[in-house]
């Protein structure tokens, strides 16, 4: 019987830029992550400038999006991350995997994710000490929301706030009517 060799986050680290494209690492194995879509990239992108305007203004941290963390061993690349004001030394600008977990991490759910599977990610998300999770299906038109406090589903007509980022609120509708 063969065995395959786990790989790890300094292997992935070392990988070239094509083998990694469009994968993260799960439990060892490289794992083909979807492609985004236009609509994905907007909410992305939109996210990103509301969210930035804030962080920014508060000196709070940073906002990021598409940047791999490790997650126990995992690298997952959140849609958009916030990681605070204390965390940012712990940054590494040459690193593909940054060595931390952010604050706050959003999924926005893409034609070929299943829920499971976000549903996985935020909870490994969660376990590993993201204080807040929030997964976005612009299909649904709802927000699933993890925190330390509350795990909750949000609707379209439900106004979305962030306890990590002071002043971010948004009615979830208007959010994707943006897009």
């Amino acid at each position: 019987m063969a065995t395959s060799t786990r790989l790890t986050i300094e292997d992935f680290e070392k990988l070239p830029d094509e083998a990694v494209k469009h994968r993260e690492l799960i439990d060892g194995e490289l794992v083909d992550v979807s492609g985004n879509n236009l609509r994905h990239n907007r909410l992305r992108d939109l996210l990103v400038r509301l969210l930035a305007q804030l962080v920014e203004k508060q000196k709070l941290g940073e906002i990021i999006s598409e940047q791999e963390f490790d997650f126990d061993g995992n690298a997952h690349g959140p849609d958009v991350s916030f990681i605070s004001e204390a965390k940012l030394p712990s940054l590494h600008p040459t690193r593909r995997v940054q060595p931390l977990v952010p604050d706050l991490a959003i999924e926005i759910e893409s034609p070929n994710d299943t829920f499971i599977s976000l549903t996985r990610k935020a909870q490994r998300y969660r376990s590993c000490g993201a204080r807040e999770v929030w997964i976005l299906s612009p299909e649904a038109r709802t927000a699933h929301f993890y925190s330390e406090k509350q795990n909750v589903i949000l609707d379209e007509n439900a106004e979305f706030r962030s306890g990590l980022i002071p002043g971010f609120s948004i009615r979830l509708g208007d959010l994707f009517d943006r897009i």
